[in-house]
């Protein structure tokens, strides 16, 4: 399961989010979904579990969600923001 880094700090709003890494001084502006999926990993959510509530809140196939999730995933791992 992954976990966000206790070092990252991040509010979210209508228009999506912004998450700060005060250890590598890392600033990442997210859109609406991305702000969401990152509030569900902050909450504890599963890998799989997120991808269950993107598919049904934005009425995509559950191989589309996977995907996505991925990519998402992929980019924060980049940025050192998962652990």
């Amino acid at each position: 399961m992954l976990h966000v880094s206790d070092a990252i700090r991040s509010t979210r709003n209508e228009d999506g989010g912004v998450v700060l890494d005060i250890e590598h001084g890392t600033l990442l502006r997210l859109n609406s979904t991305g702000a969401l999926i990152f509030e569900w990993l902050r909450e504890g959510d599963s890998e799989s579990q997120i991808a269950v509530k993107i598919a049904e809140k934005f009425g995509v196939s559950q191989e589309t969600a996977v995907n996505d999730l991925n990519e998402f995933l992929n980019a924060l791992n980049q940025h050192h923001l998962l652990l």
